[in-house]
């Protein structure tokens, strides 16, 4: 059992910010309330200190890209369609990425398969510190991974392989979900006939959790392909969620209109030089995003970027307009919702994950805020 005392609790849920303990027994939040007393608890004290949700990346490949070797265990770059993949297969549970993300205080990452492919395969959500992989994830699937624009192109236009163009990759999405489509319908014929039960087909399974809504399809896109993506969303009604969205500002009317079936994952952010889909960098959009009741959360595409990238990210939305407290939310219980996980992680409340993050500021609006201890299911797992 321990005892947070003392601390600023920034909740990010229905208690909003409070002066208060924390109890925790057996990796859960038991209590939350002022002058907690519980004999016996280990006592770590927060006076001073900013309490917070562990931090959660919604987009992230960490465990599964090598940046020292180059290996890329989660990109299989070999057919445009992959969607039978899946990224759990993928993630080496002892990557040193994960003791880095611990250091900035996340404490749950969205894996996915890289974007070389246009249907790429289903994500994981993982915790960063724990024992078995299995006992770390949170969930999966949580997610079927897609990519239009530059990074299909790029793997097939070198081969001079359809799709090399836009509209190829829109029409193999499209013939993809038209394929599912098909599948299910045989099974349900199925039903009264099993003699016409298609052959087992693990990649149309995965994509009939996406037209059931049990799944989103996550794309990873920028600029006026958003565009197509939601036209695509539209057609199949489907959800999606905008993974990137640098350029979003251009089409904020559209994105709104279609906030049910949506949600923004936005960045990374700091090495974008064009012309090119990745030259529009408008954080601020953030600030009208959110005001307009988008969902919102922010991302780091780990290892591409490293870890505090998700602070200093959150801190530049800050610095366009953003309140503090809506962009925290974009690393915390936002991102925990667009996962799928907000029952157990992404905010602090009774009953949930003990995962937590102490910070001596607040981390997106001081540059010098440092993360002084993080908690992964109720054990201390980085102390600075």
């Amino acid at each position: 059992m321990k005892l947070i005392k003392n601390g600023t609790v920034m909740t990010m849920g229905p208690q909003g910010t409070l002066q208060a303990d924390i109890l925790i027994e057996n990796g859960k939040i038991i209590d939350i309330a002022e002058k907690i007393t519980a004999e016996g608890a280990e006592i770590i004290d927060a006076s001073g200190l900013l309490v917070l949700p562990g931090l959660v990346d919604a987009h992230s490949h960490i465990g599964g890209f090598d940046t020292k070797t180059g290996a890329q265990d989660l990109n299989e770059s070999v057919n445009p369609v992959t969607a039978q993949l899946n990224a759990y297969d993928g993630v080496d549970p002892l990557s040193p990425q994960f003791a880095s993300a611990l250091e900035t205080g996340i404490t749950a990452s969205g894996i996915v398969p890289g974007s070389a492919n246009v249907i790429c395969g289903l994500g994981c959500v993982i915790k960063s510190a724990g024992t078995s992989l299995a006992e770390r994830c949170v969930k999966q699937p949580f997610a079927l991974k897609a990519a239009v624009g530059g990074n299909p192109k790029g793997v097939y236009g070198k081969r001079n392989q359809s799709p090399m163009t836009r509209m190829a990759i829109a029409e193999t999405i499209r013939e993809y979900f038209h394929q599912v489509q098909d599948y299910r319908q045989k099974k349900q014929e199925a039903k009264a006939d099993p003699a016409k039960m298609p052959k087992f087909d693990q990649g149309l399974e995965n994509g009939e959790l996406v037209l059931d809504k049990k799944i989103p399809l996550k794309i990873h896109v920028y600029q006026h392909d958003i565009l197509t993506c939601i036209e695509l969303a539209k057609e199949f009604d489907i959800r999606i969620t905008i993974d990137h969205a640098l350029g979003s500002s251009d089409f904020l009317d559209e994105i709104e209109a279609e906030k049910d079936r949506l949600a923004i994952i936005y960045g990374p952010i700091g090495a974008q030089k064009g012309p090119n889909e990745l030259h529009l960098v408008d954080t601020g959009c953030l600030k009208e995003l959110d005001e307009r009741g988008v969902l919102c959360a922010i991302m780091t595409d780990g290892p591409a970027r490293n870890p505090w990238m998700i602070l200093a990210q959150a801190g530049e939305a800050v610095r366009f307009g953003c309140p503090a407290e809506r962009v925290l939310r974009m690393i915390t219980i936002n991102a925990a919702t667009i996962l799928g996980c907000e029952d157990r992680i992404g905010s602090l409340e009774v009953g949930k994950d003990a995962d937590l993050v102490l910070f001596d500021q607040n981390p997106v609006v001081s540059t010098a805020a440092k993360a002084l201890l993080t908690m992964v299911d109720g054990e201390v797992v980085y102390r600075r």
